[in-house]
C-alpha cells in the first residue's frame, strides 16, 4: 500500500539530528527521501555506537532514504543539486544562514527553477537575529530555552538532557512545518520557506513560564522529580532495586493512592484538596509512598496500582521497552533487514494510521549507495560519474 505522502520528493541535504530527522519522518510515511551526503559522509554515520564499524544511529536515522554524496561547494555539484530541485517537493538544510546565497542555491534561484519548493531551513538560531551565525546545536537550546534552568535538585546545577531533546522536538516541528507549507501551497499554487530555529519548539513545550513571568513575575524553580503543581509525584524504588514512577495530577489518582498506601488520613487534611498544595507537603507524601514500595518488589507495586487504578509507571531502559507487552501489542519495536547487518531493531514510525500506514522499508544504506541511480536518472552518465568521483564531487 503506498504511503500517505507518496509523491512527495525531499532532498536532506541537512546533518546530524534535526533535519535529518525530519526527513526520516516524511520518508516513513511514504515520501521519496534523497539524502545528500557531503563526500566524506555525514558525522552521525561515526556518532555513538557502532557495529563492525557500521554506525547504529545511522542505520536509523538514515531509514527510507536513498544516499548519494555531492559536495555542494563545487560548480558541478551546485549545477546537478539545480537538477535535483527541478522536480523536488522539498529540501531540507541545516547551514548556516547565507551559504546556500553563497553557493547560489539560495531561495530566491531555486524557486526561479521550481515555483513550488518548500525549503525547510534548521538552524540552531533562525535565519535573522543576532545570534544567526553562530554553530547552533541542540544542548544550546536547552540551555537558552529554559530547560536546564528548571532541571535538576533544587541545590544541584542546572541539568542537560542526556540525548538530543531539543533537536527531536525540533524535527517534529520541522516535519509539521513542511506538510503545512505543502498544504498552503495545495491553495496558492508556491512554495516557501520554513525558517525553523531549534531554541523555540522546546520553549513552547515547557508550558506556561513565559506567561507566568509576564504575568506574574515568577520563574519555575528546580524541583528534582517533583512538581510543584502535585504531589506526591517522584520515582521511589522498590525492595528489589528496581525504580517506579507516580503522578497523582488528578485529585481522585491522589486519594486512590493514599488509600492504597495506607495513610488515608491524608486525605481529610485541608491542604490535601488541591496539587498545588499537597506539593508543599511533599516531604511527608514522599516518606508515605516511598515507605510503603520499598516494602515491595516491582510488580507487586506495579499490580497493587493498577488494581486500585492509580497511575504509576516502571522506570525501564531499553532492554524493559523492547520486553514490554504494551510495545509490543503496539509494534513500537520493528525489525528491518538490513544487508550489513541482517536484522535490526528500532523504533517504528510515530504513529498508526488506519488506511495509509507508514513503513519502514530499509535501515540507513551505505555510504554512496545511490548515488549512480539517482544521478543517472537526472542525465549523469557512467563516464561524467567517474570524472565526478575523480574531482572527489562524489563519491
Amino acid at each position: 500500500m503506498a504511503g500517505a505522502l507518496s509523491g512527495i520528493r525531499v532532498l536532506d541535504t541537512a546533518t546530524l539530528f534535526a533535519g535529518p530527522l525530519a526527513a526520516t519522518m516524511l520518508g516513513d510515511y511514504g515520501a521519496e527521501v534523497v539524502k545528500i551526503e557531503h563526500p566524506a559522509g555525514d558525522p552521525v554515520r561515526s556518532h555513538g555506537a557502532q557495529r563492525d564499524g557500521v554506525g547504529l544511529w545511522w542505520k536509523m536515522l538514515g531509514r527510507n532514504k536513498k544516499a548519494i554524496t555531492l559536495y555542494l561547494g563545487s560548480p558541478e555539484g551546485q549545477e546537478i543539486f539545480r537538477r535535483l530541485v527541478a522536480d523536488a517537493d522539498v529540501v531540507i538544510e541545516n547551514f548556516r544562514p547565507g551559504t546556500l546565497e553563497r553557493w547560489g542555491l539560495g531561495y530566491e534561484q531555486l524557486r526561479e527553477i521550481n515555483p513550488g519548493l518548500v525549503l525547510a531551513r534548521v538552524t540552531g538560531f533562525g535565519q535573522i537575529g543576532p545570534y544567526a551565525k553562530r554553530p547552533g546545536f541542540g544542548t544550546l537550546a536547552e540551555a537558552m530555552s529554559g530547560f536546564a534552568a528548571i532541571s535538576g535538585e533544587p541545590d544541584g546545577p542546572p541539568m542537560l538532557p542526556p540525548f538530543g531533546l531539543a533537536d527531536g522536538i525540533a524535527a517534529l516541528t520541522t516535519a509539521f512545518a513542511v506538510m503545512t507549507a505543502l498544504r498552503a501551497r495545495e491553495q496558492t499554487g508556491h512554495g516557501q520557506v520554513v525558517d525553523l530555529a531549534i531554541i523555540e519548539p522546546i520553549l513552547t513545550l515547557l508550558g506556561p513560564q513565559v506567561i507566568a513571568y509576564d504575568q506574574l513575575g515568577q520563574l519555575q524553580p528546580r524541583t528534582g522529580n517533583r512538581s510543584t503543581n502535585n504531589a506526591p509525584r517522584n520515582t521511589y524504588r522498590t525492595r528489589d532495586d528496581s525504580w517506579v514512577a507516580i503522578s497523582t495530577s488528578a485529585q481522585s489518582i491522589a486519594e486512590r493512592v493514599m488509600r492504597l498506601v495506607g495513610r488515608p488520613e491524608f486525605i481529610d487534611e485541608p491542604w490535601f484538596a488541591t496539587g498545588a498544595q499537597r506539593a508543599e507537603h511533599a516531604d511527608e507524601l514522599d516518606e508515605a509512598v516511598g515507605s510503603w514500595i520499598a516494602a515491595r518488589d516491582r510488580d507487586e507495586v506495579v499490580k497493587a496500582f493498577e488494581e486500585a487504578q492509580a497511575a504509576v509507571a516502571p522506570i525501564y531502559n531499553a532492554a524493559d521497552v523492547m520486553a514490554d507487552p504494551q510495545y509490543a501489542a503496539l509494534g513500537t519495536i520493528a525489525t528491518v533487514q538490513d544487508d550489513e547487518l541482517g536484522p535490526v531493531k528500532m523504533q517504528n514510525v510515530l504513529f498508526r494510521l488506519s488506511e495509509t500506514p507508514g513503513a519502514i522499508t530499509s535501515a540507513g544504506a551505505p555510504l554512496s549507495a545511490h548515488t549512480a541511480e539517482i544521478l543517472g536518472h537526472y542525465g549523469v552518465d557512467e563516464a561524467e560519474l567517474a570524472r565526478l568521483r575523480d574531482k572527489g564531487v562524489v563519491k
